[in-house]
C-alpha cells in the first residue's frame, strides 16, 4: 500500500476491469473517441430501482485480468549472526498481485505500474483462468500507468472513454481482484471529478468514486453503464487501510495517452506543457482585477517560445477554460493541457484587462534546452558521487520539479563526499562566486581548487557552504 500524507491517512491499492458492449459511446484503441451527449435520467420507480447490473458485468468482465509480479532480493544478514561469522545473504522472493484491463485483441493490457515495478516476472492470468508470461511495452511512473503485452489472440477487449462528458453521480462499477479472492463487482457513483490535492504528481486529475475498492484492485477499470473504461482505479484513503468509499482513479485520457504512446513504439509518453506559471484566482485577486468574482488561474510569467508564447498568452491573464472545462488550478491547466498529443490545438479562453479572448494553442512538448547532459561526477570536490544534470522544462516536469527552475540539478547520490552534504533535488546554483547554468560550467568551476563557496536551493531555500578537501 502506498500512504498519502492527508491527516495519517493510509492509501490502499485498488482494482477494477470491463470491456465493450454494443452501446459504447467509446471506441476501441485503434480509433478516436465519439462523445455524444448520453442521456441521463433517474430511477422512476420501484421496478427500474431493482434493475441489474448483471448486462453491464457480463460483457465487461471477461477483460478483467490479473496480475502478478515476482522479482528476487537480497535479504540482509541478521547483524547479531554477522559478529560472529554466521550467516550468509540469502535471496527471497517477493510478490506483488493487482489487475489489468485489456484494451486490444491482440494482448495488449494496460495496469498501474506499481503493481508491475521491479518485477523479474511477471504473469497474466485471464478470466478463464488461461495464463500468460508478459512484457512491458512501457511504464509512466509519473501516472502510474504501465503498458504490458501477452502472446494471445482474439481476446475480450474494454474501450477506452477519455472524454469528459461524465458527470458527478453518475454510476460506476469497479471490477477487480480485492485481497486476491478472486474477481469481484462493485458498485457505486462517481463522487467528484478533477481532484488533484491527492496522489503523486501535479499533471493529474483524479477521478473520486465510493464503489469499493481494496488492495489487490490496483489496475483495474472503473466503468461506467456503458461498458466503457472511464478509469483505472489506482489508490484509496482510509484510516484502516480498508475501503470506506474514497477510492481514485486516473481518467481515461491519461489511459489512452500512454496506451497509444506504447503503440506506436515509444518508451516514455511525451506531455505537452503550455509554458505558464500560474496561481489560482482568489476572492482578493478577483477583486483587484474587478472581477465579479474568482475563477480561473492568474499567469505569473510565461516561458520564452512555448506553446503560451507563441499563442501570445503573457503575464497577468486570467485563464478561464482549456477545451471548454473549467480550469480553477494550475494542476488542472497541466492536466488539461498534458492530456493532449503533440501537436493538437488547444482552445484557451481567457480574460485580458476585462474582455473576454480565445485563443487557440498547438500543444508542444515541453522545452529540452538546455541538453540535459547527465554526468557523475569523481574528482576530489564537494560533489564527489552526486550525478547531476542540466535543468530544463522538460528534465523538471520529468523529475516532478519546478520547469522554470535554472541550474544544474542533483539526481543522484552514490556516496562520496557529496553524501555528507548533499541529496537528490538540491540546485547547484554558485560554485565560489560563478553562477552555474550547466555541468559544464560546474565542473570548469570546480577545477584547480581546493576550498570552494558553494551556494545551493533546498526546497525553495537558499543554502551556503564552504569546503576545503
Amino acid at each position: 500500500m502506498r500512504a498519502y500524507p492527508l491527516a495519517l491517512l493510509f492509501v490502499g491499492l485498488l482494482a477494477a476491469c470491463s470491456a465493450p458492449p454494443s452501446q459504447s459511446t467509446a471506441q476501441p484503441i485503434q480509433g478516436g473517441l465519439s462523445l455524444p451527449e448520453p442521456a441521463r435520467q433517474a430511477p422512476s420507480s420501484a421496478g427500474q430501482v431493482k434493475l441489474s447490473f448483471a448486462p453491464v458485468v457480463r460483457r465487461a468482465a471477461p477483460a478483467v485480468v490479473n496480475i502478478s509480479s515476482k522479482r528476487v532480493v537480497r535479504q540482509q544478514v541478521d547483524p547479531f549472526w554477522e559478529m560472529f561469522g554466521g550467516g550468509l545473504p540469502r535471496d527471497r522472493v517477493e510478490g506483488s498481485l493487482g489487475s489489468g484491463v485489456i484494451v486490444r485483441a491482440d494482448g495488449v493490457i494496460v495496469t498501474n505500474n506499481h503493481v508491475i515495478e521491479g518485477g523479474q516476472e511477471i504473469t497474466v492470468s485471464l478470466a478463464d483462468r488461461r495464463e500468460y508470461p508478459a512484457k512491458v511495452l512501457l511504464a509512466d511512473p509519473r501516472a502510474d500507468l504501465a503498458v504490458l503485452k501477452i502472446d494471445a489472440t482474439d481476446l475480450p477487449t474494454l474501450a477506452i472513454d477519455g472524454g469528459d462528458d461524465h458527470e458527478v453521480g453518475d454510476l460506476v462499477l469497479a471490477i477487480g481482484d480485492p485481497f486476491g479472492v478472486g474477481q469481484t463487482v462493485t458498485n457505486g457513483i462517481i463522487s467528484a471529478l478533477n481532484r488533484t490535492e491527492v496522489g503523486s504528481g501535479d499533471n493529474f486529475s483524479y477521478i473520486q468514486t465510493d464503489a469499493a475498492i481494496n488492495p489487490g484492485n490496483s489496475g483495474g477499470a472503473l466503468v461506467d453503464m456503458n461498458g466503457d473504461l472511464i478509469g483505472l482505479n489506482s489508490f484509496i484513503v482510509s484510516r484502516s487501510g480498508g475501503s470506506v468509499g474514497v477510492g481514485f482513479a486516473i481518467p481515461g485520457a491519461v489511459v489512452r495517452q500512454v496506451v497509444q504512446t506504447a503503440l506506436g513504439g515509444g518508451h516514455s509518453v511525451v506531455r505537452p506543457w503550455l509554458g505558464v506559471s500560474a496561481q489560482t484566482v482568489t476572492s482578493d485577486i478577483a477583486r483587484t482585477m474587478g472581477m465579479d468574482r474568482p475563477e480561473g488561474v492568474l499567469v505569473d510569467e510565461v516561458y520564452p517560445d512555448s506553446a503560451a508564447a507563441r499563442a501570445e498568452l503573457a503575464q497577468g491573464d486570467v485563464i478561464l477554460s482549456v477545451d471548454g472545462q473549467p480550469v480553477n488550478d494550475a494542476s488542472i491547466l497541466n492536466y488539461r493541457v498534458g492530456a493532449h498529443m503533440a501537436g493538437d490545438s488547444v482552445t484557451i479562453d481567457y480574460r485580458r484587462k476585462g474582455a473576454l479572448h480565445t485563443v487557440h494553442a498547438i500543444a508542444a512538448a515541453p522545452p529540452a534546452s538546455p541538453a540535459r547532459d547527465e554526468q557523475s561526477l569523481t574528482g576530489r570536490e564537494p560533489f564527489q558521487g552526486a550525478t547531476v544534470v542540466n535543468l530544463s522544462p522538460a528534465v523538471a516536469l520529468e523529475l516532478g520539479g519546478d520547469p522554470f527552475a535554472k541550474g544544474v540539478l542533483i539526481t543522484e547520490i552514490r556516496g562520496g563526499v557529496a553524501a555528507q552534504y548533499f541529496q537528490p533535488g538540491d540546485i547547484i546554483r554558485q560554485v565560489n562566486g560563478r553562477d552555474i547554468s550547466t555541468v559544464a560550467e560546474l565542473k570548469a568551476a570546480l577545477t584547480d581548487s581546493h576550498r570552494w563557496g558553494v551556494v545551493i536551493e533546498r526546497q525553495g531555500q537558499r543554502v551556503e557552504g564552504n569546503f576545503s578537501l
